[in-house]
């Protein structure tokens, strides 16, 4: 009895044995099997490709430091090779409007990492003794940047100036085109109150708004004041779309992106292919000033220059409502054309 029950333990013992060898000799198998494809295929490299007009985010956002030490002239021509840092002409242009929120879209812009602005107005385009210096020295005034990073300037008298479509479309035909707007009544008093305080620096006296925007003689809304004649968006917008497609135009609501920045931040980075970097993070209100400012990081906050949203003269009602009454059917063909519609008297 205790012989058969040795012989059975030697025979399952051997059945296992077996099982495990062959197990051991499949998987060398295998494995061999894995070597002789690794260099065809390995697994730990399948990567998807990459998306087309690929940003490294994470790379940019390091590297804002650099950018920031180029733009107070501390970077040396080492680090900028090193770095494949180059002067690109933009991508994109805020072509106006003026007292629209021009400045304000320009630096909120710059929190994106994919973003590089241009400080300065650089009035090339408006201004024939800069524009005949040339392509080259345009592109000099623009900051270093990474190359994919997109370059923006804003200079907002290129929206009614009637050169600039042209010169534009000669530089670049598919440029995108920022236009950032207010409701015109409003756009034309606080483009008074910057005229009216620069006057008063210079202790000069300066006419009442109503005076400048209604003709005396025929009681009518004077369209050759400057400042209401900015407001007539329509008739400025048609002569840009002579040379680019409607599509290339993208629209900010002005006074939202005061109240209510994020969702007009987003709507452009949709609008210029960006991933969506900017969130509520980086923008906080300040009680104070009245108004949003900017977080780039833990350390490192940005408030607009004091001189924005001066308060603004007491108008009269009643040429407030017959500037509203004679802006209404520009602002209702500015609607249709666009495709945006506000909520302007």
């Amino acid at each position: 009895m205790l012989f058969k029950q040795q012989a059975l333990l030697r025979q399952k013992l051997f059945v296992l044995g077996s099982l495990a060898i062959g197990s051991v000799l499949y998987l060398v198998a295998r494995v061999g099997t894995l070597d002789r494809l690794q260099p065809i295929c390995p697994i730990e490299s399948r990567v998807p490709p990459p998306e087309p007009e690929q940003i490294p985010l994470r790379t940019l956002q390091f590297k804002r430091g650099l950018l920031h030490e180029l733009r107070k002239g501390n970077a040396t021509k080492e680090q900028i090779r090193l770095h494949n840092l180059v002067q690109q002409l933009p991508r994109a242009i805020i072509i106006g409007v003026r007292k629209g929120g021009t400045r304000a879209l320009l630096e909120m812009l710059n929190l994106h990492p994919a973003v590089v602005k241009a400080s300065q107005e650089i009035h090339f385009f408006d201004n024939d003794q800069n524009y005949a210096r040339g392509i080259d020295w345009y592109r000099e005034k623009m900051p270093f940047s990474f190359p994919h990073q997109i370059t923006i300037e804003k200079s907002p008298a290129y929206f009614i100036t009637e050169e600039v479509p042209e010169r534009i479309f000669k530089m670049n035909s598919s440029i995108k085109l920022l236009i950032i707007v207010r409701e015109p009544t409003t756009r034309a008093v606080s483009d008074y109150t910057q005229v009216l305080e620069g006057k008063e620096r210079k202790n000069k006296t300066y006419h009442k708004f109503e005076k400048l925007a209604i003709d005396s003689n025929t009681c009518e809304v004077n369209t050759k004041y400057k400042a209401v004649r900015t407001s007539i968006y329509t008739k400025h917008l048609e002569r840009w779309l002579k040379y680019f497609p409607v599509e290339q135009f993208h629209i900010v609501d002005g006074d939202r992106l005061i109240a209510d920045p994020l969702p007009e931040l987003q709507l452009v980075e949709r609008f210029l292919n960006l991933p969506s970097r900017i969130s509520q993070y980086n923008l906080y209100f300040n009680a104070t000033r009245g108004f949003y400012c900017l977080r780039f990081n833990i350390v490192f906050n940005k408030c607009l220059a004091g001189s924005k949203g001066r308060i603004h003269p007491d108008v009269d009602p009643l040429v407030v409502t017959k500037l509203q009454r004679f802006f209404h059917p520009f602002n209702q063909k500015f609607y249709q054309i666009t495709g945006r519609t506000f909520n302007w008297p």
